[in-house]
């Protein structure tokens, strides 16, 4: 049985650098997987760094203007350590560890909002559907200056997200600065206890279906197939969107799971990283929900990690058509490791790649077909004189034919519109091939 460890409670001007050090070193193996111990153990470490340290810690503990215990002192040291690698990985407590296991099952108190910190800026990366943040028109990219009274220069990501937690039914008011605009808005908003499904989905027209996925969780696989199920109910599909617009991503094995809906074959992503078992790869299987639907997927500047899995291996694998703007560019795995205090780490671990061996990480989805947002508007003078225009036309004989109502989400969504079009000239196409 391994003795437990402990460090002293207080360093005094006697605790040398290296005595400091003997503890930490046998704290740190015991944390690493057995392949990567003998490495570390080789290693030379950075002595003059440690004492540094030590050194800064002594000072703070007798200098500072107020007394801070040593578990403090310490857990910022992490956070610092873990906060300047990149801005995916960092530190757990109890309360954000707990919070992130509820949001990868679909359930969890905020205003729905997924945020990153961009050249120093707090970001909104996006809104999620249904949520408080999406009623209210948050948009991914827009800026957050103030959350409440309290300016958000100079705070951590996690103190951040802790300032917009809060009890259902409370007000919270958000300061935000939106590309292409010279002055802050303010947008009030009332917090709920956030319950999300992953998944809708509704035919578009006759033959022609819509399928949302607005994060990855833990099921959203499952849900895509049983979806695509209802979807083909009353008949087979002349084609689907795939709408992975502001989905900021989630679980991996459901993005792999959802791309292997629609192919049967071939890799889907693999990862690559330090140690071994950080290198993945994932490929599909015969078992296919929709393999010869038409397929258009949408992508914007708030499509990220697995919805830039999903659609870079539909892309690479020529099994659907991108359509929209360059999607957020994250493509970075993170691995979430629990301590044995019950608190947490993210660490980033990997990167990923599409099919193709293409890395996104900082570059993104391109589209295959851009088309910027906007709606769909039609003016009573927006045409030419047409036959139903002249007097004493005659009348059009209506033929019998299916139902053929529109969504209506397509009278406000410009990029469902086109992805729809697109489709039914893929069918056209389809059609005359046979």
């Amino acid at each position: 049985m391994t003795p437990a460890l402990s460090l002293p409670g207080r360093l005094s001007r006697s605790c040398s650098p290296r005595r400091l050090l003997a503890g930490l070193l046998p704290l740190a193996l015991l944390t690493l997987p057995l392949t990567a111990t003998a490495q570390v153990a080789d290693d030379e470490l950075p002595i003059a760094e440690i004492q540094t340290f030590a050194e800064v810690f002594e000072r703070i503990k007798r200098a500072y203007v107020e007394e801070v215990d040593d578990a403090s002192l310490l857990r910022n040291a992490m956070r610092g350590m873990l906060s300047e690698l990149d801005p995916h990985s960092s530190y757990l407590d109890r309360e954000a560890f707990q919070s992130l296991r509820e949001s990868t099952q679909g359930e969890f108190g905020g205003i729905g909002i997924e945020v990153g910190m961009e050249d120093g800026q707090l970001t909104v990366i996006t809104p999620i559907d249904d949520t408080p943040a999406s009623r209210a028109g948050l948009q991914a990219r827009d800026q957050i200056l103030r959350i409440d009274d309290t300016p958000t220069e100079g705070l951590s990501l996690q103190e951040a997200v802790e300032l917009m937690r809060g009890d259902p039914g409370s007000e919270i008011e958000l300061t935000i600065l939106r590309q292409g605009e010279s002055s802050p808005r303010r947008i009030p908003l009332t917090r709920e206890n956030i319950r999300t499904e992953s998944v809708k989905s509704e035919l578009l027209t006759a033959g022609f279906g819509y399928l949302r996925i607005s994060q990855f969780q833990t099921r959203t696989g499952e849900q895509v197939s049983e979806h695509i199920r209802q979807l083909t109910r009353d008949g087979e599909l002349d084609g689907l969107v795939l709408d992975l617009r502001n989905n900021p991503g989630g679980v991996l094995q459901a993005a792999v799971a959802v791309a292997d809906a629609f192919l049967e074959e071939g890799l889907i992503v693999y990862t690559e990283g330090r140690l071994p078992d950080t290198e993945m790869r994932f490929s599909a299987n015969a078992t296919t929900a929709a393999p010869d639907v038409p397929l258009v997927v949408l992508i914007n500047g708030g499509s990220a990690s697995a919805a830039e899995i999903v659609a870079g291996a539909l892309q690479d694998q020529k099994r659907g058509v991108v359509m929209g703007t360059e999607s957020f560019g994250k493509g970075s795995v993170q691995q979430i490791m629990p301590l044995g205090n019950g608190e947490g780490l993210k660490l980033t671990t990997a990167l990923y790649f599409t099919p193709g061996g293409r890395s996104i990480q900082a570059k993104g989805i391109e589209p295959d077909v851009r088309v910027v947002r906007g709606r769909v508007e039609v003016t009573e003078n927006g045409r030419g004189v047409r036959e139903a225009d002249l007097e004493g036309h005659l009348g059009a004989q209506e033929a019998p034919r299916e139902k053929t109502e529109r969504s209506e989400r397509l009278r406000e969504d410009y990029q469902l519109s086109e992805a729809l079009n697109l489709l039914k000239a893929l069918n056209v196409v389809r059609q005359r091939d046979r």
